[in-house]
């Protein structure tokens, strides 16, 4: 849609809605003209028949609001949706990194109008609060300890959540100001229109506080820089990161705990946000560790960080923390903590990504395919958040005892012919890629069932052995079935050589 070419004419969103094609938006001057939500299409044309109107898009509508949430992150790092065409802003603690609330509503407004949007803006105690004076009285800044006073002005569809049909007996019942259901007791209002709206009426004159759901979660430690003039120099980003890290270090160090995910956000004046995350294979604090880890992911960007028109605002995040105490170092200057082999693997998982750094881990099963798993290195969920599994450990052989499975197993076993003593009994000889092999030492049978949540009705019995030969090679055999079972010979596989 090209809007460049409605010229002065009003603009109206419609859709269809039981058969009608009903207004979902209008622009300012549709609304003074009082076309308004929910009138039909042809009523509106009867009143303004010079309209420009648009269909409904309610796909595009919500990737525009996260848009707006990504841009509104600078503020606060709790933004979340209010309704479909709002956001709410817990700016508690973030004011006075502004000049005040009044300050950061202004920069708030100013930064919408100047990408072309009209919005209400208001400021209270409670999101329910902030969000009826937003869209019903479009009050700047309630006062301290005004916010009842002033919500109980305004209509009972102020209040959010509430049925159509709710408001319409409201109406009736002679309960059309909010101050009106403030004076009755909750418990008649209960047992008449419900619960709901009760709580709906608590939480909007700021009685009750239900904080809001941010969109990201919010981190454990924060530092962030803003700046009064766009910062425009690609060469000072690694001096701001390396402050916001010392920062960031001093925070986790207050809570003994150390990071394991940290986010660095790059706000750009034209409302783009680049975002850089590392992490690291345990707790870290090591403020040259994680500045030489951004280093390294700086250097592999496909795509470098263009400053643009400048960054507004600098923001490092610790996303995941875990319990750190103080080491003492050691008397060469090195902590105790300090692991060659985890710096390593955190520098090998910046430069070629999480899951291109994979480890071994045991599994809790019997079955020998299974037994064994990759995870990621860096021994972090996809969520982003440590693994509450328990480890499971690999299983040690006794002292002087040989391995009972070989490091590396044939995929899928490989079929052998073999002769046995006894219809039950190991191998005496057998025959493996062509080459004969007598059996000099045998150990078994160890019988491995299949798991019966996994067992396929073509599943058999294994009975391993661990056999050896007359050049003293060591093989790991299995026989899958019984005779004397089903209508067909039970088969044998090599499944793995010991070294």
């Amino acid at each position: 849609m090209n809007f460049a070419k409605r010229d002065d004419r009003p603009l109206v969103v419609v859709e269809k809605i039981k058969g009608a094609l009903r207004i979902t938006a209008v622009d300012q001057r549709a609304s003074r003209l009082e076309l308004t939500r929910g009138l039909t299409l042809a009523d509106a044309r009867a009143r303004v028949p010079d309209l420009t109107v648009a269909d409904a898009d309610a796909k595009a509508d919500a990737r525009f609001i996260e848009r707006l949430a990504l841009l509104c992150d600078r503020f606060t790092p709790s933004v979340a949706f209010d309704l479909s065409d709002g956001l709410m802003l817990d700016i508690t603690g973030c004011a006075h990194l502004f000049g005040g609330e009044a300050a950061l509503r202004k920069l708030v407004v100013d930064r919408m109008n100047g990408i072309g949007l009209s919005i209400r803006a208001s400021i209270a105690s409670t999101p329910d609060a902030a969000r009826a004076l937003a869209r019903f009285n479009r009050i700047d800044i309630a006062p301290q300890g005004q916010d009842e006073a002033l919500v109980r002005r305004l209509p009972v569809a102020a209040l959010s959540g509430l049925e159509r049909e709710t408001v319409v007996a409201l109406s009736r019942a002679g309960l059309k100001m909010i101050g009106d259901l403030a004076d009755r007791p909750s418990q008649v209002l209960a047992a008449r229109f419900g619960q709901n709206l009760v709580t709906r009426l608590m939480r909007t004159l700021g009685r009750e506080n239900a904080r809001i759901t941010p969109l990201r979660p919010v981190p454990a430690v924060v530092a962030e820089r803003h700046f009064a003039e766009p910062l425009t120099q690609a060469a000072t980003l690694e001096d701001v990161l390396a402050t916001l890290i010392d920062d960031a270090v001093r925070g986790m160090q207050e809570r003994d705990e150390g990071g394991r995910v940290f986010e660095a956000s790059f706000f750009r004046s034209d409302g783009d946000v680049r975002r850089l995350t590392v992490q690291t294979g345990h707790p870290c604090r090591d403020a040259p560790l994680i500045l030489r880890l951004y280093r390294e992911r700086l250097d592999t960007l496909a795509d470098p960080i263009d400053p643009g028109f400048g960054f507004d605002a600098i923001r490092l995040a610790v996303l995941v923390t875990e319990t750190l105490k103080t080491m003492q170092p050691h008397l060469d200057g090195h902590g105790k903590e300090d692991d060659p082999v985890s710096d390593l693997v955190d520098r090998l998982i910046v430069r070629f990504g999480r899951d291109r750094v994979l480890r071994f881990e045991a599994r809790d099963t019997y079955d020998p395919d299974r037994d064994a798993q990759l995870v990621s290195a860096a021994d972090i969920c996809a969520e982003g958040h440590r693994a509450t599994m328990p480890r499971i450990a690999w299983p040690v052989p006794e002292p002087g005892e040989p391995p009972t499975r070989p490091l590396q197993l044939f995929d899928p076993p490989q079929p052998i012919e073999a002769l046995a003593e006894v219809p039950d009994g190991p191998p005496l000889r057998f025959r493996w890629r062509r080459v004969l092999h007598e059996v000099t030492r045998a150990e078994g049978p160890e019988r491995i069932a299949p798991e019966w949540w996994r067992k396929k009705s073509d599943e058999q019995e294994r009975d391993y052995y661990r056999v050896e030969d007359e050049a003293g090679c060591r093989f790991w055999i299995f026989r899958q079935g019984h005779y004397g079972e089903g209508t067909t010979h039970p088969r044998w596989f090599l499944h793995g050589v010991f070294a």
